[in-house]
């Protein structure tokens, strides 16, 4: 998955990755070729004296340290280029596929795990790019050059060479084979911390109403100390690595010493070749830590590019059509024909056989107990579900075939939790209407019985709106985003439980004031109160996700025992009559 990744989305940054790859290369080759310089200086000017010799090679190093410096930086800038710019196309790639979920796609992932995936997995494939060009590039060109020099220099101690590299690369092989089951349980245990977070400041008002902080608290000290002991863990291999890099570096710089010295006394090498030989191996061994080092940000980049994939392979049940629907005649229309609903997997269908027909100036109610699929009928019409079976229709055409974007902007959709955007009052009502201005946003707060409340606001229409809207109550709430929804004159209204945290009285004004605004328009209300949709021109009764009523209220008082139920439950005898 890693690879399949990187391929995909390192191709556009091809460039960038030639300049690293030369200039890592050109850096390089300059750092191997200052030792043996080092080696010119201390045989052939130190040793005999030449000063002249020492200042030309002197300036010669000086050279070649710039080109060195200057390449490397480089490198690490068209690194650092080519990763930011991997992770914003994976993050944007991210972003659109999510987009293009439906509801089942997104619950079944988790908005916790979305969140991680786009942020924390992003980034440590990120790390593993910057690092790669930098570290994975420089180690193999390091590691056969020193080889090279190293033999140049002098033969003779081609054996520790041989004995030191097999011994770094094993050790740090173990560490890192030992740190990666941690790395991969990392990811797993940070998608924990962030739900329970999530959960936790999304549902503050529920747990301190039951007292349960406590509780709360010990439920994120476990994920907490889980996710901590996993990091303390591959933390411990980390701290062994660094002082077993150093050990074999000090030991192969003794023996180099203490080999070389004898050799020097029997005349079989000099100063300069053996201070050449020693940097060398120090620049082989390093290169070799390097490229081991590379595999810390291997294991862990490998587990958070497949969470990546996953999401990117997930195809959407609600698949836009390749040619949609971009003209719809007539204006506001709705039909279910013989329309059956069941959710992937599922055993039972959530809808069965829903059959129905509302037209502009009509306003049509759906009533039944919780779980008898009311949302879901309505998720329906806007196309967050696709159908299992049977069409629902908008203007006479099938809502498979229309363009979404034309579909939905045929609707104003209120759900049945109300969500506000953190920014104002006005930033929140032009998601209705982008083009807005304050005559139509008073007009629609108006019509909402949300007027009065943000003129008293701090700033009115720029009022701040904190995330989810959770500065306002929830009537405010959803007042708001029945204005958000009124103030795009939409041809078709659907209304999920859009009335229930709103007084009667509130509630009675403001089905007063969108009566007229409705008026050549669809309305479809999910309702719980009576009250609401007893004068609707329609009222579906909905039982075990089949429709067991139709008419009107009136009517379905007497011939619908389920209706007759729910309006017992809520109505005294004369107010039913």
């Amino acid at each position: 998955m890693l690879i399949r990744l990187l391929r995909a989305y390192l191709k556009r940054h091809r460039r960038w990755l030639t300049y690293v790859v030369s200039l890592q290369f050109v850096a390089t080759i300059a750092a191997l070729f200052l030792p043996s310089l080092n080696a010119d200086i201390i045989d052939d000017g130190v040793a005999v004296g030449d000063t002249d010799y020492i200042m030309r090679v002197g300036a010669i190093m000086l050279a070649v340290t710039l080109v060195q410096v200057i390449g490397s930086v480089a490198a690490v800038y068209f690194g650092a280029k080519t990763a930011m710019g991997l992770g914003r196309d994976v993050r944007g790639a991210l972003f659109d596929k999510v987009g293009s979920f439906s509801e089942f796609e997104v619950s079944s992932f988790g908005a916790p795990s979305l969140i991680t995936r786009n942020t924390n997995d992003v980034q440590q494939v990120q790390m593993l790019v910057l690092t790669g060009c930098n570290l994975m590039v420089m180690a193999p060109i390091m590691m056969v050059g020193g080889v090279i020099m190293a033999l140049r220099e002098d033969v003779g101690l081609s054996w520790l060479v041989a004995v030191a590299v097999p011994i770094l690369a094993a050790g740090v092989g173990i560490i890192i084979w030992r740190m990666m089951p941690h790395f991969r349980r990392m990811q797993e245990y940070t998608d924990d911390v962030n739900r329970v977070l999530r959960e936790q400041t999304t549902g503050i008002r529920v747990i301190r109403a039951f007292v349960r902080e406590k509780f709360e608290t010990l439920r994120f000290d476990r994920a907490n100390d889980d996710l901590t002991m996993t990091a303390i863990h591959a933390g411990r291999w980390i701290a062994v690595m660094f002082p077993t890099v150093m050990l074999v570096l000090n030991a192969s710089s003794v023996a180099v010493l203490w080999f070389g010295g004898q050799r020097i006394e029997a005349g079989m090498m000099q100063v300069g070749s053996l201070t050449a030989f020693l940097a060398y191996l120090i620049q082989i061994l390093m290169a070799v830590m390097m490229a081991t080092f590379m595999f810390v940000f291997i294991p862990r980049a490998a587990v958070c590019a497949r969470r990546i994939m996953e999401v990117l392979d997930t195809e959407t049940s609600v698949v836009p059509p390749a040619d949609g629907v971009m003209e719809l005649s007539g204006f506001g229309k709705v039909d279910f024909e013989s329309v059956e609903f069941a959710y992937p997997g599922a055993d039972e269908p959530v809808l069965s056989d829903i059959t129905f027909s509302t037209r502009p100036g009509e306003t049509t109610a759906i009533v039944g107990s919780t779980g008898a699929g009311k949302t879901t009928l309505l998720n329906l019409i806007p196309r967050l579900f696709d159908v299992s079976s049977g069409v629902v229709k908008v203007n006479s055409a099938d809502v498979r075939d229309i363009d979404p974007d034309v579909l939905w902007s045929r609707i104003g959709l209120v759900l049945q939790k109300a969500f506000l955007f953190s920014g104002t009052v006005r930033t929140n009502l032009t998601h209705g209407k982008p083009d807005a201005d304050e005559e139509e946003m008073w007009a629609a707060l108006e019509v909402a019985q949300a007027a009065d409340f943000v003129n008293d606001l701090d700033g009115g229409l720029d009022a701040s709106i904190s995330q989810g809207g959770s500065n306002l109550s929830g009537g405010q709430r959803q007042r708001l985003a029945i204005a958000r929804a009124v103030i795009r004159r939409p041809e078709i209204y659907l209304f999920d439980d859009s009335f229930s945290a709103l007084d009667l009285a509130t509630d009675a004004r403001l089905r007063t004031a969108l009566a007229p605004v409705t008026t050549d328009s669809t309305v479809i209300i999910v309702a719980q109160r009576v009250s609401t949709i007893r004068n609707a021109d329609r009222i579906i009764v909905l039982e075990d996700g089949a429709i067991v009523g139709l008419g009107r209220h009136d009517d379905l008082v007497v011939t619908c025992p389920t209706y007759g139920e729910i309006v017992e439950s809520q109505l005294t005898p004369e107010e039913a009559a």
